[in-house]
Parts: C-alpha cells; sequence; structure tokens
C-alpha cells in the first residue's frame, strides 16, 4: 500500500512538473506567449517582419547552457507572467529584467558566434542593434 502510494505520488508529481504531453512545447510557441502577454504589437512586429522571424521567444528570453537552468527560469519567469496578468499588474511598457537581459546576450552570441568573437564585447548588442529590439522590430538597422 505505501510502495502504491509512493508510485502514484511520484507519477503525479512528474505529470505536474512536465505537463501533459504537448503541453512544454505549446508554451515555448509565439503564440502563446503573444496570447496572455500583452505583446501583440511586438509579435506582429518580430514574427511578420523582423529579421528574427523563424525563432521563438524562448530562443533569446530562456538561458540555454543547460535543461535545469532553461526549465527552472522557464518556470520562474511563466508564473510571474501568469501572476502579473492575472492579477491585472502588466505594466504599459514591459522591461527585461536584469537576468533577461543577460540571457538575450549570452544568446544573441550563442547564434552569432561566428561574428561576435571579432567585435568587443563590452556593449550588450542591442546598443548597436537597436532596431532589434520588440518595439522597433522589422528594420535591419545598426548604428
Amino acid at each position: 500500500m505505501m510502495l502504491a502510494s509512493l508510485t502514484l505520488g511520484a507519477a503525479g508529481g512528474v505529470f505536474l512538473a512536465f505537463g501533459p504531453p504537448g503541453l512544454m512545447a505549446k508554451t515555448e510557441s509565439p503564440e502563446f506567449c503573444a496570447s496572455c502577454h500583452v505583446m501583440e504589437s511586438q509579435y506582429e512586429a518580430w514574427f511578420h517582419t523582423g529579421a528574427h522571424r523563424s525563432i521563438k521567444c524562448v530562443d533569446c528570453h530562456l538561458p540555454h547552457q543547460n535543461k535545469i537552468k532553461y526549465y527552472t527560469w522557464k518556470g520562474i519567469d511563466g508564473m510571474k507572467d501568469v501572476y502579473v496578468f492575472n492579477a491585472g499588474k502588466v505594466p504599459e511598457f514591459i522591461e527585461i529584467s536584469d537576468h533577461g537581459k543577460e540571457f538575450v546576450q549570452d544568446n544573441c552570441i550563442r547564434c552569432h558566434e561566428g561574428r561576435v568573437e571579432m567585435i568587443d564585447q563590452e556593449r550588450p548588442c542591442w546598443e548597436c542593434h537597436r532596431m532589434l529590439q520588440h518595439k522597433r522590430a522589422g528594420a535591419r538597422e545598426t548604428f
């Protein structure tokens, strides 16, 4: 009886941790992010006209060093977003967090590694590539 309870509890925990089949993939889609993120204009600019329209939000906004860090931050940021949205506390202008800036910078370098090894990496990518920020997505201009 005790073993059956532990097994059932463990199976339930794994199910809750990883969700029903397909749920994790659904929550990684840009359409899912845009559905409750109050970021429709950013979504439209990024995924319909932007230079990076073939990538997903999580490709830039989550760490990719290892799966533990990826899923930990996916859970933290996801729960924060759910709370902020449902509590009606979404700010008019959504500002990226400090840890989010680190993730985005690391992911720019991860995808563009061959190009960035030639430049000064003391500045974040978006200081020169201003038009690649969500609010300005679509233009291919550097400064």
